[in-house]
């Protein structure tokens, strides 16, 4: 129970945040977005249809066509979704004003949309677009369901050079771009971990090393070098970002020829990396 209040909560927020972005960002400075909520504000523009009302219409034909090809909570979540984030453009249609300046309002409309997208996709929700159509072409017919879904929303996005011209089409696509990256955001989170492979003789001497100082876990695996032709031990650590520099003083302390690669972690949980961070 728990659980679903708290993503009832991320939709509903996540729904407002990207219907006032539509609305007071998006659509009175004239650009429009991917997915069904791109195709409402097209048929705004070109009928002065309301958006939100277009909206829910069409999602709710498509969630009733497809419904099959969703997990089951995933459509139970999606029939909240889409009513309340057709809800919030209906009443928040007008209120917008156009800021004067085109780029900076695509790029926070970005933004915001990415932001309150993620909080959708981050309960297993979607919006009841291009999503739920990609699943069943996919479903049906085996169709990629990445490049199927690219493909409707860049059709969509495409038919803005009739309706909102050439340039204002450019911005929508710099819009999509934030977009893009503030979901990434939400969904992977901000505070990336470091995972830190190091290869050397004194592996074990190492994680001993960062176990006492670092207070936090490393696993040792056997290895074997294909150019030395000899055994060689190799420590995997995960740890913040900001615990880096002090684990390379460590690293150069016990061993200062030991080969080390370090990548970015974007989401890690369970194991003793959690246990440590507890108080």
């Amino acid at each position: 129970m728990g659980k679903l209040l708290k993503d009832l909560i991320l939709i509903i927020t996540g729904t407002l945040m990207y219907a006032l972005a539509l609305t007071f960002l998006a659509i009175p400075n004239n650009l429009a977005d991917g997915g069904l909520p791109g195709l409402s504000i097209i048929l705004h523009y070109a009928f002065g249809w309301s958006p939100g009302i277009v909206n829910f219409i069409i999602a709710s034909i498509i969630i009733l066509i497809g419904y099959r090809v969703l997990p089951r909570r995933s459509v139970l979540l999606t029939v909240v979704t889409t009513p309340l984030i057709s809800f919030f453009i209906y009443i928040t249609e007008g209120l917008g004003e156009p800021l004067g300046d085109t780029l900076v309002s695509a790029i926070f409309a970005g933004f915001f949309i990415g932001i309150g997208a993620g909080l959708i996709f981050r309960t297993g929700s979607s919006m009841g677009g291009t999503s739920v159509i990609a699943r069943m072409f996919n479903h049906n017919l085996g169709w990629d369901l990445t490049r199927t879904n690219f493909v409707f929303d860049a059709a969509i996005v495409s038919s803005g050079l009739f309706i909102i011209g050439p340039l204002n089409t450019m911005y929508t696509i710099i819009s999509l771009f934030v977009g893009k990256k503030a979901t990434d955001l939400i969904i992977e989170g901000l505070d990336t971990r470091k995972a830190v492979s190091i290869i050397s003789a004194y592996a074990p001497e190492i994680t001993d090393e960062v176990v006492q100082q670092m207070k936090t876990s490393a696993t040792v695996f056997e290895g074997y070098g294909g150019y030395m032709k000899e055994n060689a031990d190799m420590a995997y650590i995960i740890i913040s970002k900001y615990q880096l520099l002090k684990l390379k003083r460590i690293i150069n302390s016990v061993d200062e020829k030991a080969f080390v690669v370090i990548h970015d972690v974007r989401d890690v949980f369970g194991g003793s990396f959690s246990w440590a961070k507890k108080p």
